[in-house]
């Protein structure tokens, strides 16, 4: 998981699993609160999820500016990539 791509494709793998989300509704201009129904349990369900795929420290706080898919795939990707 080291492109933008193969982290939208690992988010949409979690959102579908975990929060059966459809996946054509995920797309990186897609609001999570408002498109998706994502709220605050679901996203520190899905960090824990990214700690896990990544190995990486996560901390919600890279996550706290994130509205969109596109913001958490660049939160995601400064992560690993830092």
């Amino acid at each position: 998981m080291q492109t933008r791509e193969e982290i939208l494709a690992a988010i949409k793998e979690i959102m579908v699993e975990m929060f059966e989300i459809d996946e054509h509704a995920i797309n990186l201009d897609a609001k999570l609160y408002e498109d998706l129904d994502f709220d605050s349990i679901d996203a520190v369900d899905m960090i824990v999820r990214l700690k896990e795929m990544t190995g990486k420290s996560v901390k919600a706080e890279d996550f706290k500016t994130a509205r969109t898919i596109g913001d958490v795939v660049e939160a995601v990707y400064k992560m690993i990539n830092s």
